[in-house]
């Protein structure tokens, strides 16, 4: 039945198509800012470079200024006293907000310093 309806439209050159009106345009529009393999970097408000990388992200279309990310990784540089300081830093999800530069990171967050700190938690802000 079907291989006659695909044949059937190929000799007669006539194909059905769902009416624009009929396709849901907010899921098409919401979901088109999607990323794979995600990488950003840069250097924060102390002129320390960061880097930060996500299986997955997608910007909203009701506030592109969010961008939401799936299995993030990154590193991050500080100065504590004289001493320079990298965070190896993993979490399951987060969110990066465009216009405050700040990156709230969700679920399973691990962050190892090469100072030897280590910190677990559920959620940790970021300000880049």
């Amino acid at each position: 039945m079907v291989a006659a309806l695909i044949a059937g439209s190929l000799f007669t050159r006539q194909l059905l198509w769902t009416p624009i009106s009929a396709i849901n345009m907010t899921d098409i529009v919401s979901n088109q800012f999607k990323m794979s393999n995600a990488y950003f970097a840069g250097t924060d408000t102390n002129g320390e470079p960061f880097k930060m990388h996500a299986r997955s992200g997608r910007q909203e279309y009701d506030n592109p200024d969010i961008i939401l990310l799936d299995a993030v990784s990154g590193t991050i540089n500080r100065v504590s006293g004289n001493e320079k300081i990298t965070d190896d830093i993993v979490a399951n999800a987060g969110r990066y907000n465009r216009r405050t530069r700040t990156i709230t990171l969700i679920g399973d967050v691990r962050v190892d310093s090469s100072n030897g700190d280590k910190v677990r938690t559920e959620e940790l802000v970021i300000k880049l």
